[in-house]
């Protein structure tokens, strides 16, 4: 739903896909598309890319000291050992919720007393990709030792949130996902702090 007054009288059409052609896959991680595509103006467009890769969920845990929970490890995307909340793909049949929760437990080995789904989101306008379900997680408490399994080696952080917030407003994170879910919590935090939201 448009929660945005029209800035003209005349309201925008969608996009008709008219062809779906299927151009890659390689399941579970993603499938490629070429589409042919009528404009609301009748041109046609023809091979115009859309991308689908699973959806997932980030998490931005806040313990009762108030930190904030990170992991630290390789990241392919940016070819480097970087910084981001905990994150982790949808299993199949799991709710965004679930895997939030599972996720919290593999990577940081914590539970949380509330959670707060700050909305979903896809990654690329133009071409679709995953769906990002963010969340912030609050009275967190670790129960165990983090145990990410897959391909990842990892360290667990618990970071003052003023820090968190110092490095998010100064550019320290290079992943959009991280760089989001990190603005949104923070954005939240600070409603919650103030009374005006549960």
């Amino acid at each position: 739903m448009d929660r945005f007054p029209e800035i003209s009288g005349k309201p925008l059409e969608q996009w008709v896909t008219l062809r779906r052609e299927l151009v890659f896959e390689q399941l579970p991680w993603m499938r490629l598309y070429r589409d042919d595509v009528r404009l609301p103006d009748g041109r046609v467009v023809e091979g115009y890319l859309h991308l689908e890769t699973p959806g997932y969920a980030v998490i931005v845990p806040v313990d009762l000291e108030g930190r904030m929970g990170l992991v630290r490890s390789y990241k392919r995307g940016v070819d480097a050992v970087d910084v981001q909340p905990p994150a982790g793909v949808l299993d199949e049949g799991e709710t965004p919720l679930e895997t939030a929760r599972r996720e919290l437990l593999e990577e940081l080995g914590a539970e949380a007393e509330s959670w707060h789904p700050l909305g979903s989101f896809v990654l690329s306008g133009n071409y679709g990709a995953g769906l990002a379900h963010i969340f912030l997680a609050t009275g967190c408490r670790i129960l165990a030792e983090p145990n990410p399994g897959d391909l990842e080696e990892q360290q667990a952080l618990w970071v003052d949130a003023d820090t968190v917030r110092e490095a998010w407003a100064a550019g320290a994170f290079r992943q959009l996902g991280a760089a989001a879910a990190l603005g949104l919590a923070l954005e939240k935090l600070r409603r919650l702090e103030a009374g005006g939201e549960r």
